[in-house]
C-alpha cells in the first residue's frame, strides 16, 4: 500500500492560527499598550518641567548685558510679565548647543560646527525676549536643538471666591490691595504669581519668529494654536 502524505495547513489549522495570534496581539496591546503611554506622559511631564524651570531661573537673573537696563531682577521680571501679552515682546525658551571652549557674557556662545555632544558642545536651555533689541536670540537661534517655544505670563489676581485666576492679558499688574503699578518700583508685593501659558512655535528660525511673532498682535490662539500646558509660577523680590 502507499502511504499518502499530506503538506500544508488546512483551512481549519489556518484560521484557528489566525485567531490564536489575534488573541496574542490583543493581550500584548492591552499589557504594553498603557505603559507606552505612561512613557510619553512621562516625557510630556519632563519637558513641561525643564521649560517650567528655565523660565524660573531667567526671571530671577540679572544677566550681565542687563545690568544697565534693570536695577535688579524683579525689575526685569516685572517688565516681562508686564509685557507679555503682546507677541512682539514674546518670551521665547529653546535649547541650543553651547561651545565648550568659548564663553561669551558669561555663558556658553552657540556652537554651529560639527561635534561631539559633552566634548565640543552641551546642550543647554535659554530663554530670550523677542522686545529686547540688544537681544543674541539670532545667533542663539543658529545653534538651535529641537523644538523652540513661546511663553505668555499673566498675573494671577483674587477672584470674588476668594481664589486666583489669570487678569485679563494686556492688564496692569496689580497688588494685592488692588493698586495697579507700572513699574517694579510700584509694585507694593513681594511676590508677582502668574499663570505661564507655553505654546509650540511653528519653525524655530529666527526669521519665522522675527517676523511672525512681531506681526502678531495680541492673539497667541490664532497665531500658535492652544497652549501645550500652563504653570502656576511665582516670581519674588
Amino acid at each position: 500500500m502507499n502511504k499518502q502524505i499530506r503538506s500544508g495547513f488546512t483551512l481549519m489549522e489556518t484560521l484557528l492560527a489566525i485567531a490564536v495570534t489575534g488573541i496574542l496581539l490583543s493581550t500584548f496591546l492591552a499589557v504594553f499598550g498603557p505603559a507606552a503611554n505612561t512613557i510619553r506622559r512621562a516625557i510630556s511631564v519632563q519637558e513641561a518641567d525643564r521649560l517650567a524651570t528655565a523660565l524660573e531661573q531667567e526671571l530671577s537673573t540679572l544677566r550681565q548685558e542687563e545690568a544697565g537696563q534693570f536695577n535688579t531682577s524683579f525689575d526685569k521680571a516685572f517688565e516681562w510679565v508686564s509685557n507679555s501679552s503682546s507677541l512682539s515682546n514674546a518670551t521665547i525658551l529653546f535649547n541650543y548647543r553651547g561651545d565648550t571652549g568659548q564663553i561669551v557674557n558669561g555663558q556658553l556662545a552657540p556652537f554651529v560646527g560639527v561635534g561631539s555632544p559633552g566634548e565640543d558642545y552641551i546642550v543647554q536651555s535659554v530663554v530670550r525676549n523677542l522686545g529686547d533689541t540688544g537681544s543674541d536670540l539670532e545667533n542663539l537661534l543658529q545653534a538651535v536643538e529641537g523644538s523652540a517655544y513661546v511663553v505668555q505670563m499673566r498675573q494671577l489676581v483674587q477672584n470674588a471666591n476668594g481664589g486666583l485666576t489669570p487678569a485679563q492679558a494686556g492688564a496692569s499688574l496689580s497688588s494685592s490691595q488692588g493698586n495697579a503699578a507700572t513699574n517694579a518700583a510700584d509694585f507694593d508685593d513681594a511676590v508677582i504669581a502668574f499663570q505661564a501659558d507655553f505654546y509650540a512655535l511653528g519653525s524655530n528660525t529666527f526669521g519665522y519668529i522675527n517676523n511672525t511673532l512681531r506681526q502678531g498682535g495680541t492673539d497667541f490662539t490664532q497665531i500658535l494654536g492652544e497652549p501645550l500646558f500652563s504653570r502656576a509660577m511665582a516670581v519674588r523680590r
